[in-house]
């Protein structure tokens, strides 16, 4: 059931060819077997028969009888929340965020809170106290973060499964990538953040995951639109996705017609030698299929790794003031002075590595020191849009590797010093600063391990994005 679409298992599940009641013993069944095996959850739902029985009620909805992983920084009712961390091990939302409350409405059914970096500061999924997901290709190495149980779990199911991840800086197209699957990172607004943990308001953007484009065009389909809790929140009509993949399936010359940008800075060096071939293997078989290419420069791209770790540090340590052990978290006796009280809660509840982003971005944000670096950072941060835009005006995407290594094993990561962990991010931070959408979609293998090609496009593009997607899929396909 692996490979059956979505909507086609939706389809039958509604038509009752399929019965989604007697799937369950068996979709629980092998949760657990995951879990033993990949440890891709940090918490798994206890209640995945009674949500079947509720929709056995109305037998509709566009994702009626889907078994949907939620990553664990995004609340929801009942199940316990972490955000990957200690100071909130015990929190049980008494709400669901929007997307999930729409992916319910829908017909969804949870089963479970993915793996994730505490508070998501992390590019391999490893900085937290809980499960640290291994990647399904070879579990000695890492499932990328910091969505890293939402990657893994979307690449080993053997049953209807769609993920909903987060990203801040990459992590959706990371895991993605490194776990051989689909990532759709949309524009910055288009999908509500209401009930979403922050790591940087400003830069925070709740995506899918799946194993085909179009699960992941179903998906976007069901949590994107207008929000008005969310002040962020975009006013813009939702497109019909899966219409706009069955468009390029009745009239490939609506993908035949755009044309691509390639950055050359995405290609330079610290990039694997053989994931750029392995890219340029996709663009040239786009080209092949009548799709040209132009090669392009983005040279504000030097600049936007600095840029957007001051941006990202500078909000974290401002939204995790609020864990002082007084209203939220983790909370100990209460004795000695307010200073005293507050910093061991924290020096118990944070990791090493949030600790170190909440003392940076407080550095950046201080006074004499806001001006040299945070608003410098905002400055960059502009020009980036600014380059995007032009670009964008060009073409209708830019082709790029997702990410410029291979899965690193976990002995590697360790030797990494937090500057080195924190270059890995240098493809996927510029157009995550500019709020663009972008989709990592698997272009081949290298040594046995997965390769990602990015495709980015103009704020709410995602139709055009996903389209060009899911044309590279169904050509490879074709091809391999």
């Amino acid at each position: 059931m692996q490979n059956m679409e979505l909507a086609s298992y939706i389809e039958e599940a509604i038509n009752g060819e399929v019965d989604v009641e007697s799937l369950v013993e068996r979709v629980e069944r092998e949760v657990k077997e995951i879990q033993e095996g990949y440890e891709c959850f940090i918490t798994l739902a206890n209640d995945i028969r009674q949500q079947v029985k509720n929709l056995e009620k109305t037998r509709k909805g566009k994702l009626f009888g889907v078994f949907v992983s939620v990553k664990d920084n995004i609340c929801t009712k009942g199940l316990r929340t972490t955000a990957g961390s200690k100071i909130l091990e015990n929190y049980v939302p008494p709400f669901d965020a929007t997307c999930v409350e729409k992916v319910k409405k829908e017909g969804g059914i949870i089963v479970g809170k993915t793996a994730m970096d505490e508070f998501g500061f992390g590019t391999f999924c490893v900085n937290t106290p809980f499960s640290i997901p291994k990647n399904p290709f070879d579990k000695s190495r890492s499932c990328g973060g910091s969505s890293g149980g939402a990657g893994c779990i979307s690449r080993v199911a053997n049953f209807p499964h769609v993920a909903i991840a987060e990203s801040t800086g990459g992590s959706i197209s990371c895991p993605a990538c490194f776990c051989g699957v689909v990532g759709l990172t949309p524009t910055y607004g288009r999908v509500s953040r209401w009930g979403l943990i922050d790591y940087a308001n400003s830069l925070d953007k709740i995506g899918c995951m799946g194993s085909c484009v179009k699960d992941v065009a179903l998906l976007l389909e069901v949590i994107a639109g207008y929000d008005e809790r969310d002040s962020t929140s975009l006013k813009t009509p939702v497109e019909n996705y899966l219409h706009a993949l069955k468009e390029v399936d009745e009239d490939s010359k609506i993908v035949e017609r755009m044309r691509v940008g390639v950055p050359k800075e995405y290609f330079a060096e610290g990039v694997d030698e053989k994931i750029s071939s392995k890219v340029w293997d996709a663009i040239k078989i786009l080209e092949s299929e009548g799709i040209p290419y132009e090669e392009i420069s983005l040279p504000t791209t030097h600049y936007a790794l600095p840029a957007y770790y001051i941006i990202a540090m500078a909000e974290a340590s401002t939204n995790l003031a609020k864990y002082c052990g007084m209203r939220y978290g983790l909370h100990l006796r209460l004795e000695g002075n307010y200073d005293e009280y507050f910093s061991k809660v924290r020096a118990q509840g944070f990791g090493e590595e949030a600790k170190r982003r909440i003392l940076l971005g407080t550095f950046a944000r201080m006074a004499g020191y806001r001006e040299a670096y945070y608003l410098k950072a905002c400055k960059v941060r502009r020009k980036l849009v600014n380059e995007f835009k032009q670009a964008f005006s060009k073409f209708d995407a830019l082709l790029a590797p997702t990410m410029p290594i291979l899965p690193p094993k976990f002995e590697e990561i360790e030797k990494l010093t937090p500057a080195q962990a924190y270059a890995m991010d240098i493809l996927t931070v510029a157009p995550n600063l500019a709020g663009v959408p972008m989709v990592s979609v698997p272009c081949g293998l290298v040594n046995g391990l997965p390769v990602g090609l990015h495709i980015l496009g103009d704020h709410l593009q995602e139709k055009k994005i996903l389209q060009l997607a899911y044309f590279f899929e169904r050509v490879r396909k074709e091809k391999v």
